[in-house]
């Protein structure tokens, strides 16, 4: 069973701090600047005034967050085609949070790897998407976990092209510019080729959806993602299907900058209290991915 979903992106810390200065003109890239409004989540979330407290007046003087946000990532976080407003269960997790903070969002979409030097320059108060807390990125941000999960992979319904997770050498196989998922096809490869195979034929896109569309069109053999990104495609298009077990679980984070302070514990305190009230588990639950649900929500709690 395909379990949770992690979008893991494979940008090391070097080469966030080298490529700060270039996020800046970058970050508003692939759509315009949302605002969020409150969303489910958030309408029936009231604030803490404990935790408010903790908020710097920096950030809260506006009544607002301001996120960075990559919105190519369904069900986790796109844009609605009729409202044009981000949305997602990352989104609306996240609104809870803001909510119990006493604050609103103001959601800024941008290229993914743009955005934790975003966060690192003071652009984004805060990374809220679906990034995977590990190590190198612990380096430049802090992460404050919410959620787990794994990589899954897909091919179109019947698998014509025989495509074996464990062992796709000389397949084509689609993924997402900056994941981690391109870390995981160039090993597989390196193992192909140290074999005497052939290599696997990476096909990189920019965004989630392109690799979904080029798959759905034959025109790679398969595809790897997180798995409630892989889970959605397969529902949604209706000609894909899930093939494998999904591996490699990790933690979700919000990145909030080094020098946050207070916000990170705040942060961590709203995720402990929408756990505690009931709201996460509701969440998650109306959006299929309860799956992925955690108990204990940490700061930088990566294990490699």
């Amino acid at each position: 069973m395909i379990i949770g979903s992690l979008r893991r992106r494979a940008v090391a810390a070097s080469a966030l701090v080298l490529t700060g200065a270039l996020a800046l003109s970058a970050c508003g890239d692939n759509g315009d600047d949302t605002e969020g409004s409150g969303g489910s989540g958030a309408a029936n979330t009231s604030a803490d005034a404990e935790l408010s407290a903790m908020v710097p007046d920096a950030i809260k003087s506006d009544g607002k967050i301001v996120v960075g946000v990559d919105a190519s990532y369904p069900p986790n976080e796109s844009v609605d085609p009729a409202s044009q407003k981000i949305v997602g269960w990352d989104i609306q997790l996240f609104d809870a949070v803001a909510a119990k903070l006493g604050l609103k969002t103001e959601y800024n979409n941008a290229g993914f790897d743009t955005i934790i030097p975003g966060v690192q320059s003071g652009k984004y108060e805060i990374g809220v998407s679906s990034f995977t807390d590990n190590k190198e990125r612990e380096k430049v941000v802090d992460f404050v976990t919410y959620y787990t999960a794994g990589t899954a992979w897909a091919a179109l319904t019947g698998n014509p092209k025989g495509v074996d997770p464990a062992d796709a050498c000389g397949k084509s196989i689609g993924v997402q510019q900056g994941t981690v998922q391109v870390d995981d096809l160039t090993a597989k490869s390196k193992e192909c080729t140290d074999a005497g195979k052939p290599a696997i034929k990476q096909v990189v896109r920019k965004q989630q959806t392109e690799v979904n569309n080029d798959l759905v069109a034959g025109k790679i053999d398969a595809m790897a993602a997180d798995s409630p990104i892989i889970g959605d495609a397969v529902k949604k298009t209706g000609k894909l299907e899930i093939i494998g077990e999904a591996y490699d679980t990790a933690p979700y984070g919000y990145a909030l900058g080094k020098n946050s302070g207070q916000f990170k514990d705040a942060v961590l305190g709203a995720v402990k209290a929408l756990i505690a009230d009931g709201t996460y588990t509701k969440i998650l639950t109306e959006n299929g991915v309860e799956s992925g649900a955690i108990t204990e929500p940490k700061i930088n709690a990566a294990e490699s």
